[in-house]
């Protein structure tokens, strides 16, 4: 019986630990400090998880205090999207020489409403110049989109040279629905990735995302879920 409960701990470990390494475990409450974000940094490093996803202000503090044992990523444009190109430029330059690993990206969500397509591929396609080959997310922010605006903003992302396309930020008025994975599986170029975050609370909603072809689940809760 000991044996047995043994093998049970085991297999649910190792699942746990191929579900990780698909979590950003992600900080970005307006309130967070330091003492916050280094509690992340550290949960991630030792739950193997995919990164730790933390404000830009803290991003040279948690490289110089954990430096490759961590992969960082950090948000730029955020939460709402419309800083200006140059702007989002600058961040990811900064980001990127502080020690970002990854950059997540909001994209301006009125360009896409005004059905300014060409301008969003262009400002994704400078961001990821800015990225200096580190990985690129572009956070389109589905729940203020209809269904032409998700697939035109897919379109966005793949001729832009993204990594990966990225429901939410977590801070609209929805997140991440297996709809919208589904959506952007159909319409996603060769080589782009999917990224569901927003309202993830559950362990049966991360591992149906991961079911669903996600590369990457944004979580602030993911060891609640799984330690319930």
């Amino acid at each position: 019986m000991i044996a047995l409960k043994q093998r049970l701990q085991k297999e649910i470990l190792m699942e746990k630990n191929k579900v990780f390494s698909h979590i950003d475990h992600t900080l970005l409450k307006p309130d967070a400090t330091w003492k916050d974000v280094e509690k992340v940094c550290k949960e991630a490093i030792e739950n193997d998880m995919a990164s730790a996803c933390i404000p830009p202000r803290f991003v040279k503090q948690a490289k110089d205090a954990f430096g490759n044992r961590l992969n960082l990523c950090t948000v730029i444009g955020f939460p709402m999207g419309y800083a200006t190109t140059r702007v989002k430029v600058f961040e990811t330059q900064e980001a990127v020489e502080e020690g970002a690993d990854e950059i997540d990206m909001v994209i301006h969500i009125g360009d896409a409403k005004a059905g300014d397509f060409v301008r969003i591929t262009d400002e994704i396609r400078a961001v990821k110049a800015a990225c200096s080959g580190k990985i690129l997310k572009v956070i389109v922010e589905t729940c203020y989109l209809n269904e032409e605006e998700k697939i035109a903003l897919c379109k966005c992302v793949t001729d832009g040279g993204a990594d990966f396309i990225k429901t939410s930020t977590g801070f609209g008025t929805g997140g991440a629905t297996k709809e919208d994975i589904d959506l952007f599986k159909e319409h996603i170029g060769e080589g782009v990735r999917m990224k569901a975050s927003g309202g993830i609370r559950t362990r049966e909603a991360i591992e149906g995302f991961i079911n669903q072809g996600c590369a990457r689940i944004g979580a602030s809760g993911a060891l609640k879920a799984y330690e319930e």
